[in-house]
């Protein structure tokens, strides 16, 4: 009986701190494609103003690929241009995945933002889309 109440006090022990730990996410590396002449251009006090594009990732469920907008030097929108949209459930997943990280991502200002749960590979590829772009402002 003892025996039994330590391995299951153990197993939970154990569950309850996998449970807790955050994942690990790769940093981004991306080069931005050079500004055309005329286009917008950064300089030391920020990016600047106007509209940058990320990269279209792809994912296990489809692609996500969205578009910035900074003013100011501070991120002001998030306009997904692409999402998983193949079945019923994609869509359904992304209605309610895009716009909670889109709110986070402008409280936050950048890519550092956390998974929404049961969409891993939607917001992985959003975070990822959305690094890139800000690399592209920040030039």
């Amino acid at each position: 009986m003892r025996r039994m109440l330590i391995t299951t006090g153990a197993t939970l022990a154990g569950v309850t701190l996998l449970l807790a730990a955050k994942p690990h996410r790769a940093a981004v590396l991306a080069t931005p494609p050079p500004a055309p002449e005329g286009g917008p251009t950064t300089s030391a006090a920020g990016p600047a103003d106007g509209a940058y594009r990320g990269d279209s990732v792809e994912t296990k469920y489809g692609p996500v690929q969205v578009e910035i907008t900074m003013a100011g030097g501070r991120l002001t929108a998030v306009r997904v241009l692409k999402s998983p949209s193949e079945s019923g459930r994609d869509r359904e997943i992304a209605a309610m995945s895009l716009p909670r990280l889109t709110r986070e991502a402008l409280a936050a200002g950048n890519a550092h933002i956390d998974a929404v749960s049961g969409a891993s590979y939607t917001s992985d590829g959003y975070i990822t889309s959305l690094q890139s772009a800000l690399d592209r402002a920040h030039g």
